[in-house]
């Protein structure tokens, strides 16, 4: 039977159709045939990149349909890359016949090493993942654990599971991953934080807080939490969990019994160590972490709180804290022009990323706009508004942000840029010159996906450096 699949196991009689030639659906298909099963693998897009990866899966001896529209050939599994939304036709029609349907997360437990494979610890969560995933990474390494980040991070998992050996792995889950796990029994888990996000994707917020919900599932050792936003507690409390498993909580302010918190500018532990009713253990101090955005101190504590969990001693959640390296494009300084800071936050896509950055600061020129997916930015609009300086939009959707800006900042300058291709960074970047003030930080947190201009934030946040330093290399005594 198909649900009995794992590493070990015969998969020769067994057909089974991949959907999607990313990343994901390449790792999976290779995988798949490395273990002598039958492959198809079906794209909607026929691109270079498909055509490039198609090739390779040939001559592999996998069949391979690019631009294919229809339902899901007759098969013994489907196992569906997270760009497919959970409505699409291919995972609809294998339902409604009755064939299982895997994600990439599941196949990759499943490929698991069958003697001594490596405890998963995951993070999921609106906001945050890949900054927390890469702290824990670091610290599980000073605590002299052989581990790697993985996952929705860009390093494929399967690949991960299917070629390396690992004591532990650090796994990155974003929700479009989730719909379609039904095994998969972390050491532990933590959900960061829940807002509007992947909404187009889902359909609703109801259906995109189920799937975060399943990141709990047989969770065995701790199931933590952010005290600091209710959702993700009751998404502990309603979990499913092993016997045993705890509940942990992470919070910027004092901690309770069982968390982890801020005291007198330290990161500290109640809830790993034995005398935590009457004491703390202090982790690290707020100082080392980078930036300390307090968005961030609360990415640094959940990592703490998975690593502890892990038995990583505190001297090396202080050591992985130090020898960490923020991922590119998530408030990264860039230059310092006439006393006017450039911070490039691309990677903050929805409004719930750009409202945590955006009160980072006290006065700003807020530069946004691309892909709104769905969102809504009148709550975004008037909870910052006391700190814009002035505004800038871009994009397909910028009348989306516009509009809120109108109604609930009507007095904040607004300036929208009709360029629709990426040389509109420079110009963006010299009208935010000319309405910033000294002081002020010039922000690019876009609240929105990338696509409609860019090839991803990382492409987004380019541009508006290079454009940062082309403005400052014009202004001699200026730069970073």
């Amino acid at each position: 039977m198909i649900e009995g699949l794992g590493r070990d196991s015969d998969w020769s009689s067994y057909h089974i159709v991949v959907a999607g030639i990313g990343v994901a659906g390449y790792a999976c298909a290779d995988a798949l045939m490395q273990l002598g099963a039958k492959v198809s693998v079906l794209d909607a897009g026929d691109g270079p990149k498909q055509q490039e990866r198609a090739e390779i899966l040939r001559t592999l001896e996998a069949e391979v349909l690019l631009g294919y529209t229809g339902d899901v050939p007759r098969c013994d599994l489907l196992v569906v890359s997270p760009g497919l939304r959970p409505s699409h036709q291919l995972i609809t029609s294998a339902i409604a016949a009755g064939i299982p349907v895997w994600g990439e997360l599941e196949l990759a437990w499943r490929l698991r090493p069958t003697k001594a494979p490596a405890p998963w610890l995951v993070i999921t969560g609106t906001n945050g993942k890949t900054t927390t995933t890469l702290m824990l990474e670091s610290m599980l390494r000073a605590g002299g654990f052989n581990a790697v980040a993985a996952g929705n991070i860009g390093t494929s998992l399967v690949d991960v599971v299917m070629h390396d050996s690992y004591e532990v792995i650090a796994v990155e889950v974003g929700a479009p991953q989730l719909p379609f796990v039904h095994t998969i029994s972390p050491h532990s888990a933590v959900c960061l934080n829940i807002a509007d996000d992947h909404l187009d994707h889902f359909g609703s917020k109801a259906a995109y807080v189920a799937a975060k919900a399943r990141i709990f599932e047989r969770t065995q050792v701790a199931a933590i939490y952010n005290a600091d936003d209710e959702a993700t507690r009751v998404l502990v409390e309603e979990a499913d969990v092993v016997d045993g498993c705890r509940a942990i909580g992470f919070t910027l302010g004092v901690p309770a019994l069982a968390m982890l918190g801020v005291v007198d500018g330290a990161l500290v532990d109640r809830a790993f160590i034995e005398n935590r009713r009457d004491a703390a253990q202090e982790l690290a101090l707020v100082s080392q972490v980078r930036p300390a955005a307090p968005h961030n101190v609360a990415n640094a504590l959940a990592a703490a709180a998975l690593a502890r969990a892990f038995e990583v001693p505190a001297p090396a959640v202080s050591a992985g804290l130090r020898a960490f390296e923020p991922a590119a494009h998530r408030i990264a300084h860039v230059a310092t022009i006439s006393e006017v800071a450039f911070v490039d936050d691309s990677k903050a896509t929805n409004t719930h990323a750009a409202q945590t950055s955006l009160l980072a600061y006290s006065r700003v020129v807020w530069l946004a706009g691309g892909m709104a997916k769905g969102q809504d930015f009148d709550d975004l609009v008037r909870l910052v508004r006391t700190h814009l300086r002035a505004v800038i939009v871009i994009g397909v959707d910028q009348a989306v942000i516009a509009e809120s800006v109108s109604r609930h900042a009507p007095d904040v300058p607004l300036l929208r840029m009709d360029r629709t291709d990426t040389g509109v960074m420079r110009e963006v970047v010299d009208a935010a010159m000319g309405f910033a003030e000294p002081g002020d930080t010039v922000l690019l947190a876009p609240g929105c996906a990338s696509w409609d201009m860019f090839t991803d934030y990382g492409h987004r946040g380019t541009a508006f450096a290079d454009a940062v330093r082309d403005l400052a290399a014009s202004r001699p005594g200026d730069g970073p």
